[in-house]
């Protein structure tokens, strides 16, 4: 007897998951299969929806490439690159305030009257021999109706700069926050690609399995009914055969719209246009990176995760604003230097300088000052209660990952071992079908039953490869 397509696919994968290297390999030998398990069911799966779509623009995509792509064209990272840049440009704001301030005023007016200078008849004179001096009343104006006046001055805070000095502390914390903040994104989004990525890889392996078992139900239904005909069951044999068919395909097209809705998630991660259709490549995984110990990852975590160290930028912000609300107590005291030109203005040089300096006081506020002072104070346990809370959650975290590392872990040897009796299962099938002990729909459900066990397996590694990214994201790593 013939051995069939699905026979055929079965006993390769067998092959591939026996080699030398499948105890060594955490996800290779599973991968290494998506390509043959795709072509299994490629009569059935080629459906009007996807013939409908074939119109639409295709990418062949690796994981390092996804990666790329989101680092460079995804919406979330480019505002968090934004964000960055205006938080430095508002550091560079808060710092000017350190050096003179140079300002030039200028100022041109008509005034509509003159104060002037009467000297009247024989004011500066007046004797027998000269008469009257001035012999008739003088006005003399004081300036011009036009005037001009244009000066450069320099102002330089003093005590001021106190105050200066903790705004541009509180700046470079928010600049760092900003920087964490881009950083987390980042690591948050390769996060998501892989999870989007692998998610997709795990239900095309579940189609592919679905389109078995729609191979398996419709031999089964076809037994059925040659059974009801030649009399040996009863018409609800033949009735319960085909639910189960119409289940199959049900459960089939669930992880095909599972696909769809996960590949335009994962376009719109990468930046592409909706709807681009998505070729991913299994051999492009690569392998996990290494993980610490708990105890040296819960050490990392505190030194490395950007949430953490975010939270401590809060606090040294927290502690500037209690450092400006206590410089509000000091005097304003300021030097200035004026160069000045006028013109129209009267007993005053065309040219003159003025130096000196200023001192401001608010003697009374309402009491502003003292509120500021407490409410900068307050702010500042409430930044550090957050860091506390913000290292307990994340410790927490760390911890029940790590459990789930273990229970994972557990889960792929588990899964290996049912794969491994599946297989076992549909190699003697195989071989009672040959020797015509056995049916067809035996040897159909068995290699069926292999092909959902691997599944499951891919499933299991790619879950605990998942883990392992959350646990490097945590770190302050981006996942590899």
């Amino acid at each position: 007897m013939k051995m069939t397509l699905s026979d055929k696919r079965a006993k390769n994968m067998a092959q591939v998951l026996r080699g030398p290297h499948a105890s060594h390999c955490l996800l290779a030998p599973m991968l290494l299969s998506v390509t043959c398990i795709a072509s299994l069911g490629q009569a059935v799966s080629t459906t009007s929806s996807e013939v409908a779509a074939d119109h639409r623009p295709t990418m062949e995509l690796t994981l390092p490439k996804a990666l790329e792509l989101a680092s460079k064209h995804n919406r979330h990272l480019l505002l968090a690159g934004l964000a960055t840049k205006e938080a430095e440009e508002k550091r560079i704001i808060v710092r000017s305030e350190y050096f003179p301030h140079v300002r030039n005023e200028s100022t041109a007016l008509y005034l509509t009257a003159l104060e002037g200078v009467v000297i009247p008849a024989g004011g500066l004179a007046h004797s027998p021999g000269t008469g009257l001096i001035p012999p008739a009343p003088i006005e003399i104006d004081q300036g011009q109706r036009d005037t001009f006046t244009s000066g450069t001055g320099l102002i330089q805070p003093l005590t001021q700069l106190l105050t200066v000095r903790a705004g541009v502390r509180a700046a470079t914390a928010d600049v760092e926050i900003a920087k964490l903040t881009a950083k987390d994104n980042e690591n948050s989004i390769a996060l998501l690609v892989h999870k989007l990525y692998f998610g997709i890889l795990i239900r095309q392996l579940q189609f592919d399995a679905a389109q078995a078992s729609i191979q398996t139900g419709a031999i089964l239904e076809e037994e059925s009914e040659q059974s009801v005909t030649a009399g040996s069951a009863l018409e609800l044999a033949k009735l319960q055969s085909h639910a189960a068919l119409l289940y199959l395909k049900q459960a089939s097209l669930t992880n095909e719209l599972a696909i769809a809705d996960l590949t335009m998630q994962l376009d719109d991660v990468l930046g592409l246009s909706l709807g681009t259709r998505l070729k991913l490549d299994p051999d492009s995984l690569g392998e996990a990176s290494a993980l610490p110990s708990a105890e040296d990852a819960m050490t990392a975590l505190k030194r490395h995760n950007p949430k953490i160290l975010s939270a401590q930028q809060d606090v040294e912000k927290a502690r500037a604003g209690i450092t400006a609300a206590r410089d509000a107590y000091i005097p304003n005291i300021s030097g200035l230097a004026r160069y000045s030109y006028q013109s129209g203005i009267p007993f005053l040089e065309h040219n003159f300088g003025t130096f000196g300096g200023s001192v401001t006081y608010d003697l009374y506020d309402g009491g502003a000052r003292g509120a500021k002072l407490k409410t900068a104070k307050v702010q500042f346990h409430a930044a550090e209660l957050e860091l506390a809370q913000t290292e307990a959650d994340l410790s927490i975290q760390m911890a029940a990952l790590y459990d789930e590392l273990r229970r994972l872990e557990q889960s792929v040897e588990v899964a290996a071992e049912a794969l491994t009796v599946k297989q076992e299962a549909a190699r003697i099938s195989e071989q009672r079908m040959r020797e015509n002990a056995a049916l067809a729909s035996e040897n159909a459900r068995n290699h069926a039953e292999a092909i959902v066990a691997q599944a499951s397996l891919l499933e299991a590694r790619l879950d605990l490869r998942l883990v392992q990214d959350q646990v490097c994201q945590l770190l302050g790593q981006p996942p590899q």
